[in-house]
């Protein structure tokens, strides 16, 4: 994939929840909401401070993170859709 995202920008790969439920009912595409979580697959170099000192990111590419229903940009890259979004969208990590 030739895409770096710049400053502290973070692309993203949505994670599909299961299809069904934990009583085995089977979830329709139409009422099924798009996942909150997904795995960091590439990271900025990270913003700059007032002096001009690069912010190290808190997260890295592989980390599986939570995110707000609304956050990101939806793109699609080598038939892949994932999602540009600002490191400060991302909730938290999944351990």
């Amino acid at each position: 994939m030739a895409f770096a995202p710049l400053h502290d920008r973070v692309l993203v790969e949505r994670i599909e929840s299961d299809e069904k439920t934990a009583g085995g009912l089977i979830i329709p595409d139409s009422a099924k909401e798009k996942p909150a979580e997904g795995k960091v697959v590439a990271v900025g170099a990270g913003a700059k401070d007032e002096d001009g000192d690069r912010i190290a990111m808190d997260v890295k590419e592989g980390d599986k993170v939570l995110f707000g229903k609304w956050s990101g940009t939806e793109i699609t890259l080598d038939g892949k859709e994932l999602l540009i979004m600002k490191e400060s969208d991302i909730l938290g990590i999944i351990s």
